[in-house]
């Protein structure tokens, strides 16, 4: 029976993710997951895909704190919650073609932000009275919110894939990888090598109330796969795995061709219940007959 074996939160968007034994689920998906943006001055996103370096960066759920530290910088906190939106400015800014209005989380925190970038930078909320829906050209059923993350309220990947991408690596020699590259919300043991391909909906079996996740669109890959996050560099001898390898067997045409790995998703039920690992799985099969 397949588990769940990972739950991870990436509270800043492209920042260091947290390793959770479980989690409260919101219709945006796993609570506070990309709920903070840093941007430069000019209110433009930042990522690694420019700014590798935001992979140094920690946090921790310290309520009623987010607490965030980073090599050679002092901890510093911001509240988990808005108590009152209309005293924090408001700011424009844009996730890729989605524009929107954030609260601006203060100069403390422009301070630590900048001074460890290098560079004039910005933390910001998502301003809970907005709402950002998953576009609608994926079917996706119900409107499905979420916040900062790139296109969809959840990631999921699975163990048998990475597996099989790391013997894949090693055969041409290159060095194996974690599954932290990919950034996952939830890692799924006990599937076949990508059976999430041929996957639509998820039951996950969680005390209370069953919680269902919709996979709704394969996840095209950016360069940031390539980036260790642990060191924020790419390997030297091999700065563009496993890009590389996905191109030659993980190509899509229902994103335009692009490299993939994992499977995009949406919650489809089971708003307000706590997912933990070791939870089971049941899964309905679509092999498009």
């Amino acid at each position: 029976m397949p588990v769940l074996a990972g739950l991870h939160v990436y509270p800043i968007k492209s920042c260091a993710g947290i390793v959770l034994s479980d989690a409260p689920v919101w219709r945006t998906g796993l609570a506070y997951d990309r709920t903070w943006m840093v941007v430069d001055a000019a209110g433009t996103m930042l990522t690694q895909r420019t700014v590798p370096r935001l992979a140094l960066v920690r946090t921790a759920f310290d309520a009623p704190d987010l607490r965030v530290w980073a090599p050679g910088m002092g901890e510093l906190r911001t509240p988990l919650e808005v108590t009152d939106p209309d005293a924090s400015a408001s700011v424009a800014t844009q996730v890729w073609q989605a524009a929107l209005r954030a609260l601006d989380t203060g100069p403390a925190c422009a301070a630590w932000f900048s001074d460890f970038l290098g560079m004039p930078a910005r933390l910001l909320r998502f301003d809970p009275r907005v709402e950002r829906r998953v576009a609608s050209s994926w079917h996706v059923g119900a409107p499905a919110p979420f916040h900062f993350a790139d296109g969809f309220p959840l990631l999921v990947t699975s163990v048998a894939s990475l597996d099989d991408l790391n013997a894949r690596l090693s055969r041409k020699g290159a060095p194996m990888i974690p599954m932290d590259r990919f950034r996952p919300n939830l890692i799924v043991d006990g599937w076949e090598a990508y059976e999430e391909d041929h996957i639509t909906d998820l039951t996950i079996r969680a005390p209370g109330a069953d919680v269902g996740i919709r996979l709704v669109a394969p996840c095209s890959r950016c360069p940031m796969p390539t980036i260790d996050q642990r060191t924020a560099a790419r390997d030297p001898l091999w700065p563009n795995e496993p890009t590389d390898t996905l191109a030659t067997y993980r190509r899509d045409a229902r994103v335009g061709d692009a490299v993939t790995f994992g499977w995009n998703g949406v919650v489809t039920a089971g708003v307000g219940a706590h997912l933990a690992t070791g939870q089971r799985i049941e899964a309905e099969l679509d092999f498009g007959d």
